[in-house]
Order: C-alpha cells, then structure tokens, then sequence
C-alpha cells in the first residue's frame, strides 16, 4: 500500500517551486528589463499569462453564479491587482532587505486568519516557527543603515496582508474551476486592474530589445503563468499556513542568485539567517501536515 504521508511533502516541494521562481523576478527585472516602468512589468507579466491560460482552458465562471464572480474579482485583486501594484511601490521606495523584512509577516497574518476565521489556532510550533522566519529574514537581508521610508513600509505592509489574505481566501472560496483555468481568470482579471495604471504612471515603452524581449517572456510564461498555477494548486490541497510560510524561499532565492550570478557578498550573519529562514519553513510544514493541524 502507497504510503500517503509523503503526498503533503510532495505538494509543498511542488508549491515551492512558485515562490522559487519569483525569486528570480529581481535579477532578471535588472539584467533584461528596461529601467523604471515597474507597473508596465506586472502588467506584461500577468495579463498575457491570464489570457493564454483561459483561452486555453476554456473554462468559464458561471455567468448567473454573480457571488463566484465577486469573489473571483475579489481574490484577483488580493492576489494579482493590487498586491503587485503595491509590490513595486514598496521595491521602489525601500532597499529590497527592508520590504522582504515586513513581507516575511505573512505567515503569522494568515496564521491569525485562520484562528480568528476559522477557529482553528495554530500550533505553538508554527507560531514559533514564524516568529523565527521574520528574524532570520532581517539577519539575512538588513544591513545595519537600511532606510525606513514610510511610505514604502506602508506600502509593503499593506501588500504583505493582501497576498495573505488572498492565499487564506484562496482555500476557503474554492472555485469548481481546474486550477488552470482558476489562476487564468485571476492572472486575466488582475492585469486589467494593472493595465490603468501603467499607462497613467510609467512612461512609454522604447525599442524593445532581444534581451528585453527574452525578460518580459520569462516573467510572464514562467513567473506567472507557471509559478500562480503553482501556487495555487499549492493551496487547494495544503493548509494556508504552509503556503504562506513558502513564500520565504522568494526572497532566499533572490539572495543566492544575486551572490552567484552577480557576485554580490554574504555575510557570515547572513549565511546564518538564510539556515534559519530555512528551518523555519521546515517547521511550519512540518507541524501543518501533523493530523491535529490538519
């Protein structure tokens, strides 16, 4: 007989895979990108993701379920519109240590969904666990004269909670959709969301290069399409907990990519850091797949 206590691991190994991908979202935004159009990045990133996956799906929300389209708007907001917009705004205004600092709460905020939502506290273990993410996040990432631009704090706080509460939301308005045709129409929905305001705040697109070409195709077949169809597969068969908690591997990733592609140096305090980050997405998975917490 099939052993099933390894099929959690399996689709937390799976689900990593997303937040592995984003974190590769700063390098190549650097490297291939042109400079300062942030929005019209999410924007090229998510709307042609969104239209392929429901073109290809062909799936259709029911058109009399009107509660299944509020939520599906709702959920694409949280997930897609507004968080990426806030994303960039928080990116722009604050080193990237600080506003990875305050994303890193979103394990506890969904933690806090849960028991206040559902009823259902967490186990100590988990609280714990991302209690000591949250720390091990500013060991890797802070330096000692990183700048608190409030404005960018507020904005990545604010951020931090609407992709939580979309992950939390995610679960418990399950969509009969496929999960292909779930993420398409949220991926949709929010690139239209985008699109407004990268047309009224960035300025226009120049000759685009092959290399700026190659950048805007990776970030929206593999850092949309592929890594929200990830995701959110991640959190129609996992607790909310344990998808939020990997979401840590992001920042993590865009750690170790910029050390190896870029030379960019780590501290001995960092290396410490990223173990503990590690460790603490190791027990909160751990702890969420125990029968009591499941």
């Amino acid at each position: 007989m099939q052993d099933t206590r390894s099929a959690p691991w399996l689709d937390a190994l799976t689900t990593a895979l997303g937040p592995v991908i984003w974190g590769s979202t700063y390098i190549v935004t650097t490297e291939l990108l042109p400079p300062d159009r942030p929005f019209t990045a999410a924007l090229l990133r998510t709307l042609p993701a969104g239209l392929l996956l429901v073109l290809w799906c062909r799936r259709w929300p029911a058109w009399g379920d009107w509660t299944g389209w509020r939520r599906l708007v709702v959920l694409a907001a949280l997930n897609i519109g507004v968080f990426q917009a806030l994303l960039f705004v928080a990116a722009y205004r604050l080193p990237g240590g600080v506003a990875a600092v305050v994303g890193a709460i979103g394990p506890l905020v969904v933690m806090g969904l849960t028991w206040a939502m559902d009823h259902r506290r967490p186990p100590a273990v988990a609280l714990a666990a991302g209690a000591f993410g949250v720390l091990g996040m500013a060991a890797l990432l802070l330096s000692p004269g990183a700048r608190w631009d409030m404005v960018g704090v507020a904005a990545a706080l604010v951020g931090t909670l609407c992709m939580a509460a979309g992950t939390f939301w995610s679960r418990r308005w399950r969509s009969d959709l496929p999960v292909l045709a779930f993420t398409g129409w949220q991926l949709l929905a929010g690139g239209l969301m985008l699109a407004p305001v990268a047309w009224l705040v960035d300025p226009p697109l120049p000759a685009l290069t092959a290399a700026n070409v190659a950048g805007y195709v990776y970030l929206s077949v593999a850092g949309a399409l592929l890594a929200y169809a990830l995701w959110f597969r991640g959190i129609a068969r996992l607790p909310s907990v344990a998808v939020s908690s990997l979401g840590l591997l992001s920042p993590v990733t865009a750690v170790v990519l910029g050390w190896a592609l870029l030379g960019q140096s780590m501290r001995g305090i960092s290396l410490v850091g990223m173990l503990v980050v590690l460790g603490s997405i190791l027990a909160v998975q751990w702890a969420m797949s125990r029968p009591a917490a499941a």
